[in-house]
């Protein structure tokens, strides 16, 4: 990636982040990483798991030509909001991605449920970033310019790897 062209940002989501249950770690980690390949992180938002509002940024920074990392909410939980909000701000439905079905495969075989199937239901037309943990990938979607925004989980670690693969791919 030409790094002298973009600006790198994160997305921190979670209530448990922001009441302070939870501490973030992403901030440091995503700037180790792109610092590790001589980029730098230009912002960083945090914010609770309130859809409206998460459609609202995605919508802002898709628009931005930025290369962002958003962390959270893309789970199966009551309070994951960040799958039908990247699907609002980009104006598609939420689907099975075919792919991310196959990983998840993986990971349950043939312990599948509509429940689990749920981790693999994206916005429609997004691409899947492998998880080398636990074979529940993230996604990503392209914004205007040179950007686009890619979706990871909250929990620590599972999604560093998952980032350097987006960088390095």
């Amino acid at each position: 990636m030409n790094g002298e062209r973009m600006n790198f940002g994160a997305v921190i989501i979670g209530d448990e982040i922001l009441s302070g249950k939870r501490q973030d770690k992403h901030f440091s980690k995503v700037a180790e990483l792109l610092a590790a390949r001589g980029l730098r992180l230009s912002w960083v938002e945090y914010h609770a798991d309130d859809r409206q509002r998460l459609a609202e940024t995605f919508r802002r920074t898709l628009a931005s030509g930025d290369v962002v990392f958003s962390f959270g909410g893309i789970g199966n939980t009551p309070d994951d909001h960040t799958r039908q909000a990247a699907a609002a701000a980009l104006g598609v439905e939420l689907a099975l991605h075919p792919e991310g079905v196959a990983e998840a495969r993986v990971r349950f075989g043939e312990d599948m449920t509509p429940q689990r199937l749920q981790l693999v239901t994206f916005p429609a037309g997004v691409q899947i970033i492998p998880n080398p943990f636990n074979k529940i990938p993230g996604f990503s979607c392209a914004g205007s310019g040179v950007g686009a925004v890619h979706f990871l989980p909250g929990f620590p670690v599972l999604p560093w790897p998952m980032i350097e693969w987006v960088l390095d791919t």
